[in-house]
């Protein structure tokens, strides 16, 4: 692969302007291994980048590249942060010239949910699915509702009697940059907004992975950014909190983004931090009904910060390199 001669790994972006585009950018800027090669803008092409993102502090400047201009780069590792249906003329592209001379085969994390359900790539929840990676080119960074919904409900998989119920609550920011009544400050003051109520993308999408059919009911809240997420199971055999929570502990000890925890998560504490915490752990009487809560900020473990454990694991760095372990979880939990 391509580098530069201080030897790190050249890093494209294609969507920076996006609210997850400035922190793929701020962690790329700070990432021991990793440095920019392009950022692709079509609304700031021309600018600089370090005009719009204070973490950076080079002489690049956004570009409007289209597909084929992308696939010349010549880059390591192309992220592409673009809407859902917008992914396939890059892919096809970096394809077409990946078979030219000399051509070499960059990485691929998709962003979008364009190849959440395409076999041929590896669908990226590392404390779930690293042990699937096998040195794929292509990968397919999970949606920021579906990883809170998965790290919920993945310890009690094989003791559920029915179909998770999730009910998601998303800060504005999850509904992008382009102006719409989710992202609509004046309509979400005082608010929440239900939305896609059933047959929702995340809730298909986890359901395909995790193998069992799951209810997905999403809002949108007036805050900017984070995730709440209380999922309520229905287990086959009745159980105790205690030992709900300590599946909970042993499934993800030594996984240093998750933090299972005895009350329920607030989501002003997870927002700005690179970690889940679940906890909440509730139980029905009877035993057989329990809710778990589970935050994280959509716009990093839900995003970019999952992508760069996505980029560290392609290159075979350590997981968590150039994510801040102090911005892990606030200290307040």
């Amino acid at each position: 692969m391509s580098s530069n001669t201080a030897g790190k790994n050249r890093i494209g972006i294609v969507g920076a302007r996006g609210h997850t585009g400035a922190e793929l950018i701020r962690l790329i800027a700070g990432h021991p291994r990793f440095e920019l090669g392009f950022v692709s803008s079509r609304e700031l092409d021309g600018q600089p980048v370090r005009e719009h993102n204070g973490a950076y502090a080079g002489a690049l400047r956004y570009e409007n590249l289209g597909p084929d201009a992308v696939a010349a780069k010549g880059v390591d590792a192309i992220v592409l942060a673009l809407p859902n249906g917008k992914a396939a003329d890059y892919v096809a592209a970096i394809d077409a010239a990946k078979a030219g001379p000399a051509a070499s085969e960059p990485v691929v994390v998709d962003l979008s949910a364009d190849y959440r359900f395409d076999d041929g790539w590896y669908y990226g929840l590392p404390e779930l699915t690293r042990g699937k990676y096998a040195g794929q080119k292509r990968i397919s960074n999970p949606g920021c509702y579906a990883t809170a919904m998965q790290l919920a409900v993945a310890p009690l998989l094989d003791r559920l009697a029915g179909p998770p119920q999730c009910f998601g609550v998303s800060g504005y920011s999850g509904a992008g940059t382009t102006p719409s009544d989710k992202n609509n400050v004046e309509l979400l003051r005082d608010n929440l907004m239900p939305y896609a109520l059933a047959d929702h993308m995340h809730e298909r999408e986890v359901s395909r992975q995790l193998g069992v059919p799951v209810e997905f009911m999403p809002h949108v809240a007036p805050w900017f950014r984070g995730i709440t997420m209380t999922a309520n199971l229905w287990l086959q055999q009745p159980m105790k909190a205690e030992a709900i929570r300590g599946l909970y502990r042993e499934r993800y000890e030594g996984e240093p983004l998750v933090r299972v925890i005895d009350g329920a998560p607030w989501v002003s504490r997870i927002a700005g931090k690179h970690g889940v915490e679940i906890g909440g752990f509730t139980v029905a009487p009877g035993g057989k009904r329990v809710v778990v809560v589970s935050t994280l900020d959509n716009l990093l473990k839900g995003a970019a910060t999952q992508a760069i454990q996505n980029l560290n694991l392609a290159f075979g760095f350590d997981e968590l390199a150039g994510i801040p372990r102090a911005d892990f979880f606030s200290e307040a939990a």
